[in-house]
């Protein structure tokens, strides 16, 4: 019976299962209304992603900045936060990274960490802003948060502009090679696939979240803030200390993000004409994830596949790519309204304690 109650939780690891395959027959269905075959646009979705060394250490390159902006999201919504600014906090981490690369000559092994570093603060510290505002002035952190992605946006082009962008160029000087956090040797074992270190960094980022979240101090009073806020003051913590340090936390992640993308994949950083979309992608692997590290991983992993498999399922079955983005809608949808997948795993439990 506990088995049962617990499948039935919002956080049952059924749930997102049953949203992803749900998710996939809705992609499915609007495939055939569309009049393509929806098996082999999955078919060709797969062979894009495994189909070759080199694709598959994309698809991985894809993952990685999901994850970071996801586990930003998703530490946000833990401490009770709406964090909707981690596409700025990962722009800035962009830009911190693009200026200590760019400006300082360093040995390789204080460089890169310097380099990430400032990526990371720099993150932390635009996320803040949002959590300094909802905290001292009531201003929602909704609202600052999406219009300091716009702010980043523009100021990002404009210290590029200003300081590292050649005369007739669209984007900045390369880092220095001390700087560059590529793994070489994995690059070439992947056909020159686009491997970096913060894969590695991502993933410790998600150990972190949890240790932090949930075997600290710190981390119960950010949860406890979150859950009630006039119950944690009452219990003598401070409620607006514990609102902007989650959110520096919550940018943090996404600021190593940024600096992984510069240091890792580009090697500069080019004049943004529109925001990267990292940071709204990882709504949807938070929410995906469940707010959890580890949701949040796979969440990334299903989010990137279907992402870069796109491609595949465009020049092979001639399926357009937004129908992609349907799949991936339907599967948040069903994430989100975890009342419908209920309807679908009940008959499942009863047939096994019939059995029983």
């Amino acid at each position: 019976m506990n088995k049962a109650i617990a499948v039935f939780t919002k956080e049952s690891f059924l749930v997102p299962v049953i949203a992803i395959i749900l998710g996939l027959l809705v992609g499915a269905i609007a495939m055939l209304a569309g009049g393509f075959n929806p098996i082999l646009a999955y078919t060709a979705l797969v062979e894009k992603v495994f189909g070759s060394a080199y694709n598959f250490g994309e698809t991985i390159r894809q993952i990685t900045p999901l994850i970071f902006t996801g586990l930003a999201v998703a530490f946000a919504f833990r401490t009770g936060l709406f964090n909707i600014g981690a596409e700025g906090q990962f722009i800035v981490g962009m830009v911190a990274a693009t200026t200590v690369g760019v400006a300082f000559e360093l040995p390789a092994i204080i460089h890169a960490p310097l380099a990430i570093l400032a990526g990371a603060i720099a993150g932390g510290l635009w996320g803040s802003v949002a959590g300094y505002l909802k905290a001292k002035r009531g201003v929602n952190e909704v609202i600052t948060s999406i219009m300091m992605n716009w702010i980043a946006l523009y100021l990002a082009n404009w210290v590029m502009n200003s300081f590292f962008v050649p005369k007739g160029q669209q984007r900045s000087e390369m880092v220095h090679d001390s700087a560059i956090i590529t793994i070489t040797w994995l690059s070439q074992m992947f056909d020159n696939a686009r491997l970096h270190w913060g894969t590695l960094i991502a993933v410790l980022a998600a150990i972190f979240f949890y240790v932090i979240m949930w075997k600290t101090r710190t981390g119960y009073e950010l949860r406890a803030v979150g859950l009630n806020p006039h119950a944690s003051e009452y219990a003598g913590m401070n409620v607006n200390r514990n609102v902007i340090k989650a959110m520096f936390i919550s940018g943090l992640f996404a600021g190593i993000g940024g600096a992984a993308e510069i240091l890792g994949v580009f090697h500069y950083q080019a004049i943004l004409t529109a925001q990267p979309g990292y940071g709204f992608d990882g709504i949807a692997v938070a929410l995906i994830g469940g707010n959890t590290p580890i949701g949040v991983i796979l969440g990334a992993i299903l989010f990137g596949i279907l992402s870069f498999g796109a491609a595949g399922i465009k020049f092979t079955a001639g399926v357009p790519v937004e129908l992609i983005r349907v799949v991936i809608a339907s599967v948040i949808f069903f994430v989100a309204a975890h009342g419908i997948v209920k309807v679908f795993v009940k008959p499942i439990l009863k047939k096994k304690e019939g059995g029983n």
